[in-house]
């Protein structure tokens, strides 16, 4: 991609054929894909237009008032450099290659997938799902080509993380709390919907401890019904990922059936040929704090695992590089917020330009990009997309804004569009330019924005960090709330010297029953001792 992308759509649309070329100068097949099939092209062509005002506010200060010269200089911009291909930032090439070698078991687990076995893959934090996720989304699409992959996730967040949809957003079920049948008649009155059940030879499932037991059922359900087959799921092949230890489903009224999580749905053991966990763990190196977060993900304690967490109470300081970890954003946003009045420094401000099919856009506010940022000298930020991990360049990590960075172009005596300049704790100082964020549809990018790939990281919300690695993280446990809240706290730190606690209550420590009697189902008669240990159970 383009690193000066988001420029290009300041230069007015004048005809159709300058589209489509243009589209073939800076977009890869799936958008164009997409621009041919959605069939309004005069409505894309509008919104188009609307990113000229929408991305020259974009990077303007936000104390300026030079906006005549400001317009003239962005339509230049887009004008000179639409032909001119600049990458400040090296990328990485290797998104999906992983920095070890497979082992057996993984390999086991490709091959299930080459011949079309459903699985469920689970595992503590750290083990490395969302790794061997992607590339088993690479492997699907191999098998049974793009289109005819769908990759969701229960929330918006890790639904971008993973370039998928929301499950809800896939199935046009909406967020209502309704019977099977009702989401089924729901679903039948969308042509696009029908359409998509049809097609769909695989399904991703990610964060599924998000998901219920009624709409595990209900969606199963619809697709047998839709696809016309008595077979489970439609005979979808269905991969799902998640860690039921973490963040449970959110139940607004109880069923009679007492039923919460996904895996007490009565067609859950019937979907999977395979269901496998993860019990390696990368993410941390000290025994001891693996110990301590395998025995909190479980709910128990011991004397050494308090005087662990007694002592991180001890050692709580105000340090500049810890991010502070809270169980709702209102606290997130009124920390984030003080803290950069505080520096009294002038701040820039970075709206970003979002497109694509209107339903799908309001996706994009689902997720962790922000739809404006305003970022000043000294801000804390961290960043929110791999760019390149051989320099620690990646999701999570943290920094300082150094400065900000006006755009170079010759034909401009001066520039008023800047870029933040960020030092990273564990990597190099380096230039932050707008990067794209894309939903698929299959092969179809349906939505996209371009923003800044960055969020204030004062404080960050538990639900935002889960998935992410943190160096250091400070948090209250005596307020947390809710099955698996401490455990995805605390399991985001790579050791124990990162770890920070202003308060802690042992009784705040707890897992879910239920969720306690599941994983005991796993049997260890097949531990493998390899790099990444596994245990596994087949369907009969």
């Amino acid at each position: 991609m383009l690193s000066l992308l988001p420029f290009c759509f300041l230069e007015p649309l004048r005809s159709e054929s300058k589209l489509l070329l243009y589209q073939k100068q800076t977009y890869d097949n799936a958008q164009r894909l997409y621009f041919s099939a959605c069939k309004e092209k005069l409505e894309c062509a509008r919104s188009m237009k609307f990113f000229s005002s929408a991305i020259i506010a974009v990077y303007r200060r936000s104390f300026s008032t030079k906006s005549s010269r400001t317009t003239k200089y962005a339509q230049s911009v887009c004008q000179n450099r639409i032909k001119k291909e600049t990458n400040r930032i090296p990328k990485d090439t290797k998104t999906h290659q992983p920095l070890f070698e497979w082992a057996q078991e993984q390999k086991n687990i490709f091959s299930h997938v080459h011949r079309g076995a459903s699985v469920f893959i689970t595992g503590s934090a750290g083990t490395g799902k969302t790794v061997l996720l992607k590339h088993i989304i690479d492997i699907l699409k191999d098998v049974h080509g793009k289109s005819k992959v769908f990759v969701t996730a229960s929330t918006g967040i890790a639904a971008c993380a993973l370039q998928g949809q929301t499950l809800h957003s896939f199935a046009s079920i909406g967020i209502q709390n309704a019977d099977s049948g009702t989401l089924l008649d729901k679903v039948k009155m969308n042509k696009h919907a029908c359409k998509r059940w049809k097609k769909a030879k695989a399904l991703v499932i990610d964060e599924i401890s998000m998901i219920s037991a009624d709409l595990f059922e209900s969606l199963e359900y619809i697709a047998r019904d839709i696809r016309g087959s008595e077979v489970v799921w439609g005979g979808i092949q269905l991969i799902v990922c998640g860690d039921f230890f973490q963040l449970p489903p959110v139940i607004k009224q109880q069923k009679l059936s007492g039923k919460e999580f996904a895996f007490e749905a009565d067609c859950w053991n019937a979907s999977f040929d395979l269901q496998v966990e993860l019990t390696q763990v990368f993410r941390q190196s000290d025994p001891r704090l693996i110990k301590m977060l395998q025995g909190i993900r479980k709910g128990e304690t011991d004397a050494e695992d308090l005087q662990l967490l007694e002592e991180s109470c001890s050692m709580n300081k105000q340090d500049s590089l810890v991010v502070w970890l809270y169980p709702r954003i209102n606290d997130v946003e009124k920390v984030n917020e003080e803290r950069m009045k505080s520096l009294g420094e002038s701040t820039v401000t970075y709206a970003a330009a979002d497109s694509g099919l209107e339903h799908r856009k309001k996706q994009l506010n689902q997720g962790i990009v922000p739809d404006q940022l305003v970022l000043c000298v000294g801000a804390r930020v961290m960043l929110i997309m791999n760019l390149n991990i051989e320099r620690n360049l990646c999701n999570g990590a943290t920094g300082t804004v150094t400065g900000f960075v006006p755009v170079e172009d010759k034909n401009a005596r001066k520039s008023d569009i800047l870029f933040p300049q960020v030092k990273f704790d564990r990597g190099p100082e380096i230039l932050i330019e707008p990067q794209k964020f894309e939903i698929f549809e299959g092969d179809i990018v349906v939505a996209w924005r371009y923003q800044i790939p960055l969020i204030l990281a004062w404080a960050i919300s538990i639900h935002k960090c889960q998935g992410m690695t943190l160096d250091h993280a400070q948090t209250d446990l005596s307020r947390a709330f809710g099955y698996g809240m401490v455990y995805v706290a605390l399991s985001r730190v790579r050791s124990l010297e990162g770890l920070h606690l202003s308060g802690f209550t042992p009784s705040k420590i707890k897992a879910h029953p239920k969720v306690l009697l599941f994983y005991k189902s796993f049997t260890s008669s097949n531990l493998s001792h390899t790099e990444f240990s596994l245990t596994h159970r087949v369907r009969k």
